[in-house]
């Protein structure tokens, strides 16, 4: 290996200025310009930019979107009250129940268990001359939005409609008319649920 002279009284010229300096005054600099320390010039950190890249847009461990299952819309205590005598018309009360107009939908009782078996649903409380068992039909009734009165449906204003609809009952018939009934835990939903 070869040994190199310390240069303690040789000069250089600076790559820069052209101007002769002390040979040991004199660096290398990033580009390979031999220089002297007063005109040194670090490399622009400009020149060599750290990598980004893009902006994050997909989040990790995602899962896919799910329809959310159909649930039951609670109906208030003795929500149902019928029409008038004779008539199989019953007008429900369910404050914002969200339900569609012309849409079937499955009235249910109070949820019940029993030993041995799995979770279901009682029929509302009988009233009026109306079954429970009737009104809890598996089939559903296609409701309308409102309430009914005066013989039409009336669909005036939002209250009635977000509030009030009404569904004509099967085989049965009220006695009196303008009864409240249905008993407690009620609710009306779509004609099957699904766990």
């Amino acid at each position: 290996m070869s040994k190199y002279a310390t240069g303690k009284h040789a000069i250089a010229i600076s790559d820069r200025s052209g101007l002769q300096f002390p040979y040991r005054e004199m660096v290398r600099e990033w580009n390979g310009a031999f220089v002297h320390v007063s005109e040194y010039e670090p490399k622009q950190p400009q020149l060599e930019p750290k990598p980004i890249s893009g902006d994050g847009i997909a989040l990790n461990h995602v899962r896919p979107g799910r329809t959310e299952p159909a649930t039951t819309v609670r109906i208030p205590n003795n929500g149902f009250e019928t029409y008038a005598a004779s008539s199989g018309i019953i007008n429900v009360f369910s404050p914002g129940h969200g339900l569609t107009d012309n849409t079937t939908y499955r009235f249910r009782g109070p949820p019940t268990t029993s030993a041995g078996s799995a979770f279901t649903y009682s029929n509302p409380a009988s009233f009026d001359g109306i079954a429970g068992s009737n009104i809890a039909k598996s089939a559903g009734y296609t409701i309308r939005t409102g309430k009914y009165k005066s013989g039409a449906r009336d669909a005036s204003n939002d209250y009635l409609t977000n509030n009030f609809f009404f569904f004509t009952v099967d085989t049965n018939t009220a006695t009196s008319g303008n009864i409240k009934g249905g008993g407690y835990g009620c609710s009306v939903g779509p004609v099957t649920i699904e766990a």
